[in-house]
């Protein structure tokens, strides 16, 4: 069976599971959507308790505050596939929906994570670099430990061959990886993987339609932000978590985010050839008075904006950035203490 058909008859299948359960959830209150469609806050974790290693690291006690307030808070924790298919169908989804992502399929998002969510009863969904997993490294889970996450429910996504950013292949090249990675998901897990997620967050216009052809039906970032109807199913958000950006206080505020949608993003390639970027959008009428919108670019602070036009908004980034990864957030103060919040990742290079 062709790889991108096998890939729409596994994720229909998987969205599909979850079609009884969205509606049965407690309707979503009025300030906790954009425009008035559903919205999720998505969670990126990779490696949990490796204090070597704090740049990709949450430290084992941030973590379990995490999940405490999860578990005690007004959250309601969704299997991802659940939520895609409710934002994709214009479906309702009860405020501050949130789901829990792992990239890499680490040895510690096993011996430590997986445990302390199973106690909590959280889903979750693993990206997973197979190239590493296949090599049988010590620092990585096996097959048979993947496959027994999935039994137990957990949905299984594609990190690629390798965490690696697919900027640094060609074209040819990385059409070759995701084939060979999905043909090992087919080969271990018996169907290929309907979800990716960019390494490092990295990817371009390019590599988006690279992914867009081989039949994903979602890929993620690392960009923050809230998911929502209007999203780009090819360049979702996520608020990653690790050990300086995992305070309890910076969890809670990400958790009860809401979206701040957009249209006419420019420029519309995240890997820019004009630095700084001329960053602009035009802010969906729902969200009411920008008034107070501010934006923050890498290393830079706060940034000037232009208004073009009532709903139109240009990001004046006063010095170039330095080659790698940039990022620019901005947030909008909405009712009950919450923010309304977009990221936008720039990659610079060299």
């Amino acid at each position: 069976m062709p790889f991108r058909r096998a890939v729409r008859i596994i994720a229909a299948a998987a969205l599909s599971a979850w079609t009884a359960f969205i509606p049965a959830l407690r309707p979503a209150a009025a300030d906790g959507t954009a425009g008035g469609g559903p919205s999720a806050v998505v969670f990126a974790y990779d490696r949990f308790g490796e204090d070597q290693n704090p740049s990709i690291s949450i430290r084992l006690d941030q973590f379990e505050a995490h999940l405490d307030e999860l578990t005690d808070g007004d959250y309601h924790v969704l299997p991802l596939p659940g939520i895609l298919e409710a934002l994709r169908d214009g479906r309702t989804l009860p405020d501050r929906t949130v789901a829990i992502t792992i990239d890499e399929a680490s040895r510690s998002a096993f011996t430590e994570a997986w445990p302390r969510l199973k106690a909590a009863g959280l889903p979750f969904t693993l990206f997973v670099a197979t190239d590493a997993v296949d090599r049988g490294s010590p620092a990585h889970m096996t097959w048979a430990e993947i496959r027994q996450l999935a039994a137990a429910g957990v949905t299984i996504g594609a990190l690629g061959t390798s965490t690696q950013s697919m900027l640094a292949r060609s074209p040819d090249q990385l059409a070759a990886d995701l084939r060979r990675m999905a043909e090992r998901f087919q080969a271990e897990l018996g169907r290929p993987p309907a979800l990716l997620a960019y390494p490092q967050g990295e990817y371009s216009l390019a590599v988006r339609q690279q992914v867009i052809d081989l039949g994903f039906t979602a890929a993620f970032g690392q960009q923050s932000g809230v998911l929502h109807a209007g999203a780009d199913p090819w360049s979702l958000p996520r608020f990653v978590m690790n050990e300086t950006y995992g305070s309890a206080d910076r969890f809670e505020l990400a958790a009860n985010a809401l979206p701040l949608p957009v249209s006419d993003l420019t420029p519309a390639d995240p890997l820019i050839s004009v630095n700084p970027p001329p960053l602009g959008f035009t802010i969906d009428g729902s969200v009411g008075s920008t008034a107070k919108l501010a934006c923050f670019a890498t290393g830079q602070g706060r940034t000037a904006l232009e208004r073009i036009a009532e709903d139109r908004v240009e990001v004046r980034i006063k010095e170039p950035f330095p080659p790698g990864r940039a990022r620019v957030n901005c947030t909008l103060p909405a009712d009950d203490g919450r923010w309304r919040w977009l990221g936008v990742q720039f990659l610079i290079p060299e």
